[in-house]
């Protein structure tokens, strides 16, 4: 490798990180990694306002290693992962949060099973999720659970956006143009050799999670809509089952009507049906409101983000 070529790049999205972001860089310092002066950090500033720009900033100044990007506004953390990966300058490059929650020392693992091993890239899960909340580990464990069986893509439980890649791998993610990015998909999407590594949750070093029940939720779909015409095919399929369910009760009527008589009455589990039934195809109505709302916005070709400066 040329002298002086940047081998290993970081790519760090932070949202409102300030008490972090020396840390990190210590704990990344104290990891042992074998790059010498060919390492750089990208911070990806996603419209703080804690003062997370200020302390980058002033990183950069007295640090040769660390660069970084600031949004002009919050644009998410898909949009922060995807301007890190295209400012990273690194022959590997690895994204991971600034909140310690990555831990930096599993890096010389992962850097040795790419550069000793020859895999493409090193993933991360997590083993527990010691901590949360029941209902979200819950819910988390669904959510991975309909990936793997209805989506065009085989999450694996607990995995995590920490994780190191070739430069062959970054060329691939950043040649899909979407406009809609579930990067966890993604990165599963364009394949390549891939280990993974297993570690235990670990505490956030400062702060609060940025992620709420909510937005998770939503992000769950999105990932769902990105990968998966399933809700779409379930549709379908509800409504043949649904039109078969009513032929048999016409048809049970009818027979009923034939031999008993035609007696006058149920109209509120009628009123019931009806109601019920009508419900169900706002439902899937919604669904399919969903995916050509994606496609809008597609078609629409807006930036992901706009940087407001950089080093």
């Amino acid at each position: 490798m040329a002298e002086g070529k940047i081998e290993l790049s970081l790519v760090v999205p932070c949202f409102n990180e300030a008490p972090c972001v020396e840390a990190f860089v210590g704990a990344v310092d104290a990891a042992g990694l074998e790059c010498g002066g060919r390492l750089e950090f990208v911070f990806v500033d996603d419209g703080s306002t804690d003062g997370t720009l200020e302390i980058v900033r002033a990183l950069a100044a007295r640090d040769p290693r660390v660069r970084y990007v600031s949004f002009s506004r919050n644009f998410g953390k898909e949009a922060a992962l995807l301007a890190g990966l295209r400012k990273a300058g690194g022959e590997i490059v690895a994204t991971l949060d600034a909140d310690l929650q990555d831990p930096p020392a599993l890096l010389p693992e992962m850097l040795r099973a790419i550069r000793v091993e020859g895999y493409d890239c090193v993933a991360t899960r997590r083993t527990s999720r010691a901590g949360e909340p029941p209902v979200r580990s819950w819910f988390a464990r669904r959510f991975y659970w309909l990936m793997r069986h209805f989506s065009d893509v085989a999450l694996v439980d607990g995995a995590r956006d920490y994780r190191m890649m070739t430069r062959q791998v970054v060329g691939a993610i950043l040649a899909l143009p979407e406009v809609n990015r579930f990067t966890k998909g993604i990165y599963q999407w364009v394949g390549f050799r891939t280990k993974w590594l297993a570690f235990p949750n670990v505490a956030r070093a400062a702060g609060q999670t940025k992620w709420s029940f909510r937005k998770l939720f939503l992000y769950s779909l999105e990932g769902i809509m990105a990968f998966s015409t399933a809700p779409l095919q379930l549709a379908s399929l509800i409504g043949v089952l649904c039109c078969a369910g009513a032929f048999v009760a016409l048809l049970f009527v009818f027979i009923r009507a034939l031999c008993f008589g035609d007696p006058v009455g149920g109209w509120p589990s009628l009123v019931c049906i009806v109601i019920f039934f009508g419900g169900l195809q706002l439902f899937f109505v919604g669904i399919l409101g969903a995916y050509l709302a994606k496609t809008y916005l597609e078609t629409k070709r807006r930036p992901l983000y706009f940087i407001k400066e950089e080093k």
